[in-house]
């Protein structure tokens, strides 16, 4: 006779279920997971726009518990669920993924933690982000999310006038240290980065357009 489940065992099988039913609602159709990112902008006009409009139909519908939910999963709903906060600008996610971010606890979502915090576009998430490079430029051999983290935060200086990031940029700063540690690699220039992230945020900004607030 088998033994009957305790309340743990429960609970577990059912936030398994809700994770799994989230996840084939909203990170896996079209393989949306693996479009987050540089493929968007390589998307055809009438690819592009289908696309932003589904993003931003489901960033709509999706509720704060379940973007709770995907963002305790792996780098799949968590990279997912931060497109979907930046599209709809939920901006009462901010420390979430900020923490998110810092942690770098796996790898391919931090990008998109980073276009989210760009959008939001205050001062808040200009801390967080110089909160990260102060963590990680140190570390060269933490190849993470150093370039996004950068690009965001001279996009957002572009946007507040502020000049947090030019510390980072110094003849023989942080960045110039960080890039020396990697030889062989080629990660374009900061302005590069700048304008890649900005270009992430404007197809998150055109996603969100059609979602009432």
């Amino acid at each position: 006779m088998p033994c009957p489940r305790n309340n743990a065992d429960v609970r577990d099988a059912e936030e398994a279920d809700e994770l799994d039913q989230l996840v084939r609602q909203y990170v896996t159709p079209g393989r949306r997971y693996l479009k987050l990112g540089g493929s968007l902008l390589r998307m055809s006009g009438p690819e592009r726009a289908e696309f932003a409009r589904s993003l931003g139909e489901d960033a709509g519908k999706i509720s704060d518990a379940g973007l709770d939910v995907l963002l305790g999963g792996s780098w799949r709903e968590r990279k997912t669920a931060a497109w979907l906060i930046a599209v709809a600008g939920r901006t009462e996610f901010r420390e979430r993924l900020g923490e998110l971010l810092l942690a770098s606890e796996g790898p391919y979502a931090g990008r998109a933690y980073c276009v989210a915090l760009a959008g939001f576009g205050t001062v808040a998430d200009a801390g967080l982000l110089v909160a990260y490079l102060d963590r990680y430029l140190p570390r060269p051999d933490l190849p993470y999310d150093q370039p996004a983290a950068l690009g965001a935060l001279l996009l957002l200086d572009a946007r507040l006038r502020s000049d947090r990031a030019a510390r980072f940029l110094t003849p023989d700063g942080l960045w110039e240290r960080w890039l020396d540690g990697m030889p062989g690699t080629d990660l374009g220039s900061p302005a590069h980065q700048r304008d890649f992230i900005e270009q992430l945020c404007d197809f998150a900004a055109e996603s969100g357009r059609g979602i009432s607030t």
